[in-house]
């Protein structure tokens, strides 16, 4: 599973991408730019010290809405650069669809931070920095000498942002930090896996990694809070976001039934505690949702289902509810008899339905091609392009979305420490 806090790599050895990709090196220097003008963020320079998924997903946001993100890597690289799948031979492609994923569109710079040399260029990369992200254990930066307080010398600005599984002693203190954490133990933690899976089965984690993730997706938030506050007041920050802490604000349901009524909710499958019909439903040929809670969903799909008697006999929220393990089995008949799409089409848009897809159900679907959720960036060393995951965030009057595909490593060393002329990237007078 996903690390997101992960050890002291800093000094770590490991093989650069060499000769295997060098004739790739540069073959999508066109696909580095985005068509149609700047994004939201193209003036914020983010220099990204995260590895895996939590922070490289929260710099990759900020990479799609525009920022100059640049990937300090450790010796070797990030430690899922060479995590499967490839196009063809592993050997010949320098990174996998993990490390493209999540770090499309960044530039990268390859140093060892426990090098007095390579620290140096660091911190000339901190003076031009808006933002700097880091995703180690708590204390790691510290014996670097690379901390907040530290670089906060360098560059008074600048806004600091953490990901930890425990978060950081400067935003509260507790005895977990320090601990490693991976996506697995922030959802278990975090009650995400008590209230997950079918009722008589055991506790089960969501598929997508949502501790890595959702947490990244906050501390994204975070950042550009503090950017909006460093306008306003003229002053740097420290962020922080924690893996165990964004479990809990994502299980707020739970938190609340708790306090409520000492109620301690635990799986449903794919039911919900306190609404019905809303859950997922046999078909002919796969799965449906149907989330028919309202009355006036009901009404309609007791229409839809020829049930008259049940639009009749159950017309309010609370007593549906209550004979929930009765209605499920009536739906469930009625479900059977037809395929996905045709329940869907019977519903016309009168109820909240729809087919459960897979990966190929989502790239077949015209909807996600004409929001732009699906984007080609190169895969060097292969002989065609990729897929990646687009931007969800639009704006009517900007571009967002990857910005090309991820570099190579220390693929722009000399383009970024080559002249030390150069400007703040914000914040000048």
């Amino acid at each position: 599973m996903p690390a997101s806090d992960v050890d002291d790599g800093a000094a770590a050895d490991g093989d650069s991408d060499g000769e295997a990709a060098a004739d790739a090196s540069h073959d999508a220097a066109a696909d580095a730019s985005h068509d149609g003008g700047d994004g939201p963020l193209s003036d914020l320079r983010v220099v990204d010290l995260t590895q895996v998924l939590a922070g490289p997903y929260c710099t990759m946001l900020l990479a799609d809405l525009g920022a100059d993100v640049v990937k300090v890597e450790r010796p070797g690289g990030d430690l899922i650069r060479s995590n499967p799948p490839h196009v063809g031979d592993a050997a010949d492609e320098p990174y996998g669809g993990y490390f493209q994923s999540v770090n499309r569109g960044k530039r990268s710079v390859e140093l060892d931070l426990g090098d007095d040399a390579d620290r140096e260029e660091f911190l000339y990369l901190v003076e031009s920095a808006d933002v700097v992200v880091e995703n180690y254990r708590a204390g790691t930066m510290e014996r670097l000498d690379c901390e907040y307080e530290t670089l906060r010398e360098v560059n008074p600005e600048l806004i600091y942002a953490s990901i930890r599984g425990f978060g950081d002693p400067r935003t509260g203190e507790t005895h977990r930090q320090g601990q490693p954490s991976f996506d697995l133990v922030a959802q278990a933690l975090g009650g995400v896996m008590e209230i997950t899976g079918q009722e008589d089965g055991p506790p089960t984690k969501v598929g997508p990694g949502i501790g890595d993730l959702f947490t990244a997706v906050l501390e994204a938030v975070g950042i550009l809070a503090a950017v909006h506050r460093r306008e306003r007041t003229g002053e740097g920050s420290y962020v922080d976001t924690a893996m165990y802490d964004a479990m809990v604000s994502m299980c707020e349901r739970a938190v609340y039934h708790y306090s409520y009524d000492d109620d301690v909710l635990t799986r449903q499958g794919n039911s919900h505690p306190t609404l019905f019909p809303y859950n997922a439903f046999e078909a002919n040929d796969g799965y449906v949702v149907i989330a028919a809670f309202s009355d006036g969903h009901w009404r309609a799909l007791c229409e839809a289902m020829d049930r008259p008697d049940l639009a009749a006999d159950y017309p309010d929220a609370a007593s549906r509810v209550r004979a929930r393990e009765d209605l499920r089995p009536e739906i469930a008949a009625w479900t059977r008899e037809h395929d996905a799409d045709d329940i869907v089409d019977r519903l016309d848009g009168r109820v909240p339905a729809a087919p459960v897809q897979d990966a190929a159900d989502v790239f077949d679907d015209p909807h996600v091609a004409d929001r732009g959720m699906l984007a080609d960036v190169a895969q060097p060393g292969a002989d065609r392009d990729v897929t990646v995951a687009g931007c969800p965030i639009k704006f009517g009057d900007a571009p967002t979305g990857p910005r090309g595909r991820a570099p190579l490593l220390d693929e722009h060393h000399e383009e970024l420490l080559g002249d030390r002329e150069r400007p703040r990237a914000s914040g000048d007078d």
